[in-house]
């Protein structure tokens, strides 16, 4: 029981670093039109900056300010790149973002290095959020923070513990994610920013007449989107690993959470999010092959069976391409994604 509690936590605590980084590109999408490829780079920015500013003056600081710098070079790359372009159409927007992509990788390796660096988390953060320990006579338990050496040793040979702990890092990515869920949509549905936000891509000229600047909107908006790629970067570069590929790593599957979810929902996005982290964490969990599970089940296969390839591949291995899988299916029966209203 306690394996399924925390497999599930961990999937959701993936599932949610997932939202943070396509919430950003969702938003510059649903406000803008535009799918910006070079969303992952930005999340990568957020890791370095939060970094080097974490050295400085502490992790807490570099949560506020690294966000703040990477939405910062995110609004000055759309005033001085992609609204120049934008009046060309999707394309040359695709161009420029991909192109972006690639330029922010090798500024990255020229300032920090091609290695990994270490980026820790503060001393609250360090450890165990709770632990549950799992006693084979008196049950299921939940200790906060870390379990005693003693708790976790029987003393009897025939009596069975296992401590399973989660740790404070994924637990505070959990929170920090909800709590950006929340905010976004009060401040989309809730307030007069919102209003102007949403109204200026489909009403542009009434917007500009009610005396409001709809190219600095578009510009704040995609400060805002990259943002928090920056603020997810911080999180994910503490909790995982601060690397020059940790972009490619979760560039592809931000994307197929927004065209799964539906381009430009932020529900769908939230859920898409989930379904795929949790998918992909059970998957590497449950490390079973067609020839484990037929021996469990007492299933003689035969040798040519046994020796097969496709009898050996486990779960784990299949899991990185799981979420293009997920895609597939959603692309061919429903085109427009779970929560979307645009086709394709």
């Amino acid at each position: 029981m306690e394996f399924f509690i925390i497999s599930m936590l961990n999937g959701v605590s993936y599932g949610l670093l997932l939202f943070m980084l396509s919430s950003g590109l969702t938003l510059i999408f649903s406000m803008m039109g535009v799918l910006n490829f070079a969303h992952a780079s930005f999340y990568m920015v957020g890791a370095y900056v939060g970094y080097s500013i974490a050295k400085l003056v502490g992790f807490w600081p570099a949560l506020v300010l690294a966000p703040l710098v990477v939405g910062a070079m995110g609004a000055m790359f759309e005033r001085w790149s992609l609204r120049k372009v934008h009046k060309y159409g999707h394309v040359p927007e695709l161009l420029v973002t991909f192109g972006l992509s690639y330029v922010i990788v090798e500024l990255v390796q020229l300032v920090w290095g091609r290695i990994a660096v270490e980026f820790r988390p503060p001393e609250v953060l360090q450890g165990p959020a709770f632990t549950l320990i799992n006693h084979s006579v008196d049950g299921l338990r939940l200790l906060w923070g870390a379990a005693p050496a003693g708790v976790c040793q029987a003393a009897d040979a025939a009596v069975r513990v296992v401590c399973s702990p989660f740790p404070a890092t994924r637990g505070f990515m959990m929170l920090v994610a909800l709590v950006m869920l929340v905010s976004v949509w009060l401040l989309l549905t809730r307030t007069r920013i919102g209003l102007v936000i949403q109204a200026a891509l489909t009403h542009p000229d009434a917007v500009e007449s009610l005396g409001h600047n709809v190219p600095r909107v578009f510009m704040l908006v995609f400060g805002a989107g990259t943002a928090l790629a920056g603020l997810a970067g911080v999180i994910g570069g503490s909790t995982f690993l601060t690397e020059p590929s940790m972009a490619a790593t979760v560039g592809s599957v931000i994307f197929v959470v927004v065209v799964v979810g539906g381009m430009g929902s932020l529900s769908g996005a939230f859920i898409a999010s989930l379904l795929i982290g949790t998918i992909q964490t059970f998957a590497v969990a449950f490390d079973y092959s067609v020839g484990s599970v037929a021996a469990q089940l007492g299933i003689q296969l035969s040798a040519a069976a046994q020796a097969s390839t496709l009898t050996k591949l486990t779960l784990s291995q299949v899991a990185p391409i799981l979420p293009y899988l997920f895609l597939v299916l959603i692309l061919i029966f429903r085109p427009r994604g779970l929560l979307g209203t645009r086709e394709g």
